[in-house]
């Protein structure tokens, strides 16, 4: 079985499964590659409306597999081992930015523990939902460091600074229902009752245009950074322009007038 699963988890949603269950589908060198090449190709499929990240088993992700081989895709021959370093964490430090800047909404589905690179990639997804057996921790302690592939950058975003302060210089794991108070996630739920609430609101997602979607996203996140209210403003402006002028927000418009659910044509 491939160690990252593609499926259909309702029509126009897709599910990305890490499927190394027997390891806490922690990730290997192998994976990394394969999974960039997952959401860039999906991130060209006009027909896929949401994507869902989720593992296979009783966990998300336990990050990086240790025990795995240490082999590193993309590194040439004869270079030091810091060389090495740069090469291969190039392209694992580019997968929060690419979902980030994915132009479908990313829901992770947090089914179990989330440790280091599993931590940092349900971070980067634009919203969170924990089963009740979710668990986060910073396990890159384990590894000398405490903080590796954004997850500096990303948690005080998601829970303000003291706490995400505490978070990242201690090694103190976070339970689901503390996430959900925290911030760290939107909402947990019984663990059976996971990819039904995912599901649910993929559902609502799924009803405002797909550029709609793409350019508030990218909105949200660069207003992240722009000095003022007024440049703020002035990027969603500019997202309504755009969006305004499409058939599918006319679309969008005639079937809240007509009490129907829109057909969006990406157009």
């Amino acid at each position: 079985m491939p160690d990252i699963l593609v499926d259909n988890l309702a029509p126009a949603i897709k599910r990305i499964t890490f499927n190394r269950p027997e390891a806490l589908n922690g990730l290997t060198w192998t994976m990394y590659p394969e999974l960039f090449s997952i959401l860039t190709d999906l991130s060209r499929d006009a027909e896929t409306r949401v994507i869902v990240i989720t593992g296979a088993g009783r966990g998300f992700c336990s990050g990086h597999d240790p025990s795995s081989s240490t082999e590193r895709p993309g590194v040439p021959e004869g270079v030091g081992k810091v060389h090495a370093s740069m090469y291969s964490m190039g392209l694992v430090n580019r997968i929060g930015s690419t979902i980030r800047s994915m132009p479908q909404p990313v829901i992770a589905a947090v089914n179990g523990p989330a440790a280091g690179l599993g931590y940092a990639i349900a971070l980067a997804c634009d919203i969170a939902v924990a089963a009740a057996s979710a668990k986060f921790v910073n396990a890159f302690h384990n590894a000398g460091t405490g903080s590796e592939a954004g997850v500096s950058y990303m948690l005080p975003r998601a829970v303000g600074a003291q706490r995400a302060a505490e978070l990242l210089l201690t090694a103190r794991p976070v339970l689901a229902d503390e996430a959900e108070r925290i911030g760290l996630v939107l909402k947990t739920v019984p663990d059976a009752e996971l990819m039904e609430e995912v599901l649910r609101l993929a559902g609502e997602m799924m009803q405002c245009a797909p550029l709609d979607l793409w350019l508030t996203k990218q909105s949200m996140y660069a207003n992240q950074h722009v000095g003022s209210l007024e440049q703020a403003a002035m990027l969603d402006h500019r997202a309504n322009m755009m969006a305004g002028f499409t058939e599918d927000q006319a679309e969008k418009r005639a079937s809240r007038l007509e009490k129907r659910k829109p057909q969006f044509r990406n157009r």
